[in-house]
């Protein structure tokens, strides 16, 4: 595994057997900027890279395990979730605030000062008023991660995910957004984002050089206007 030079960064991200999260560790090994990435997996990802360790992890209920290898971290992309209506609700909240605050608890205590990138989504609601157990859920891991005392925290609140490569859609909506996005993306283009777009604007957020401490939200128009970013840097490199 590569030592990371003084300047690179050291990159923890959970979830990467995910389509967003499989970007985000793609997009972190091919950036210069991160010296080596972490990945917490539940499964092999079955990939070698000389930047990347792979840690096996199954019950995210207890991250204690993990405290060794989260330590000297100095950011982490957190994309681990489920979708609605693929497992029960009390599972779902779970997977979504449960496990989130977990890790973050093992973070913190090893890294206390890694910035934390989030896969929320669009709606999530931090007052728990909306009638949607998604964006209940989801607020309430923000909330948590807000109150961590994470350095950074960054939540992104993503709208339609395009998977980008074809798969197996998790439900009808999915498979109907999909099969209309070229129109969709041409009607409503803030309300579409890519999923190696995403993931990329996770990982810049992450490792960014910064002294400051800051909290922010980023909706679906502020990820593709930071993707836009992104872009530009990269033709002018």
């Amino acid at each position: 595994m590569n030592v990371p030079t003084s300047d690179q960064k050291r990159l923890v991200i959970v979830g990467a057997t995910g389509m967003v999260g499989g970007y985000a560790l793609r997009y972190a090994l091919q950036n210069a900027a991160v010296g080596s990435v972490t990945a917490i997996v539940r499964r092999k990802l079955g990939i070698s890279h000389p930047k990347l360790q792979e840690v096996l992890h199954r019950d995210f209920a207890d991250c204690s395990a993990l405290a060794e290898a989260l330590s000297g971290q100095d950011g982490a992309v957190f994309c681990l979730g489920a979708y609605t209506g693929a497992v029960p609700d009390v599972e779902l909240r779970t997977i979504t605030v449960d496990y989130t605050i977990e890790f973050a608890r093992v973070l913190r205590g090893s890294s206390p000062n890694a910035a934390f990138s989030f896969l929320s989504g669009s709606g999530a609601d931090q007052t728990g008023r909306s009638r949607m157990p998604f964006a209940r859920y989801k607020g309430e891991a923000e909330k948590a991660l807000l109150a961590a005392g994470f350095p950074r925290v960054y939540l992104f609140r993503p709208a339609y995910i395009y998977p980008v490569e074809p798969r197996k859609e998790p439900n009808f909506s999915y498979r109907l957004l999909r099969s209309i996005y070229p129109v969709f993306r041409m009607l409503f283009p803030n309300q579409v984002i890519r999923a190696d777009d995403l993931a990329g604007a996770m990982v810049e957020a992450a490792v960014q050089k910064t002294a400051e401490s800051e909290s922010r939200v980023f909706e679906n128009r502020d990820i593709r206007a930071m993707v836009e970013s992104i872009h530009l840097a990269g033709e002018h490199q």
